[in-house]
């Protein structure tokens, strides 16, 4: 099985590579993306769209099909790891509790105490003291990086940013969580069955305001016919359909990102891991 699928990997690698050859050199100015394409986007992306930022104006807009797909990409590597990792039946393993008031650690085999107890905190296998000024800061920190990637978000129309790049610093923030205290604190905060709706809400909403432009006349992802629903003029119609995609983009990234760190740092238990 093994030697079958190297085989199919080679194969699928040299067809691809031989089908590079009808490419145009790297850079050669005579290419038609050099020609035709990037002097088109450069000249009319800020006229057509009202984004500033012309990378932004491509990636949603003008190529808004490819960055559906590679949101889809996403999607499916999240889906994967969840599929191949996660571990559902779980043999009853032993846990550890720490007294809270005179840190005396229990060893129980087999068993639990409540999740909520006052008097008693669930510790990891491989148990360190926590550094009282790293989780502090980090939680301080957090709500901070959220806001900052939202902006990177809602603001990529105007500068550097996005939604991939917003995506994975909100997924950064949550990861932040887990490593400084621990991964049930963090799966407290954005839990396993809320975080892979996520990861198909976002791809949900980038797909959906395709189909709402084919609803309204137009064609999938041509952002101009939704001026009937926004209230505006068919340009800045075309600059909030791409801050729509952007936010999906976000969210599916973002919940990616939480998915395959739970995963693969708790071996699949989504339990306890770095």
């Amino acid at each position: 099985m093994k030697a079958a699928g190297l085989i199919i990997v080679l194969l699928t690698g040299g067809l691809l590579l031989y089908a590079t050859q009808d490419f145009p050199p790297w850079g050669a100015p005579d290419s038609p993306a050099s020609t035709h394409v990037s002097p088109r986007y450069l000249q009319k992306a800020t006229e057509e769209t009202a984004v500033p930022n012309i990378v932004t104006a491509v990636l949603a807009d003008y190529r808004g099909f490819d960055t559906m797909f590679e949101t889809t990409v996403i999607f499916c590597a999240g889906i994967g790891c969840f599929v191949l990792l996660r571990i559902f039946r779980q043999k009853p393993e032993d846990r550890y509790y720490r007294h809270i008031a005179t840190e005396i650690t229990l060893h129980i085999k087999g068993g639990r105490l409540p999740n909520k107890s006052r008097e008693f905190e669930r510790i990891d296998t491989l148990w360190t003291p926590y550094d009282l000024v790293i989780k502090t800061v980090c939680r301080i920190l957090a709500p901070f990086i959220q806001l900052f990637a939202l902006y990177v978000i809602a603001h990529g129309h105007h500068s550097p940013g996005g939604g991939f790049q917003g995506g994975v610093i909100l997924g950064a923030s949550i990861i932040l969580i887990a490593i400084s205290h621990n991964m049930r604190t963090a799966i407290a905060r954005i839990s396993e069955k809320v975080d892979n709706l996520l990861m198909a809400v976002g791809v949900f909403i980038y797909a959906g305001i395709g189909a709402v432009c084919v609803m309204l006349g137009a064609a999938f992802l041509d952002y101009g016919n939704l001026s009937v629903i926004l209230f505006a003029d068919e340009i800045m119609a075309r600059s909030h359909g791409i801050l729509g995609v952007e936010i999906g983009v976000g969210i599916t990234v973002m919940a990616v990102m939480i998915s395959i760190y739970n995963n693969l740092a708790s071996a699949g238990k989504q339990d306890e891991g770095l």
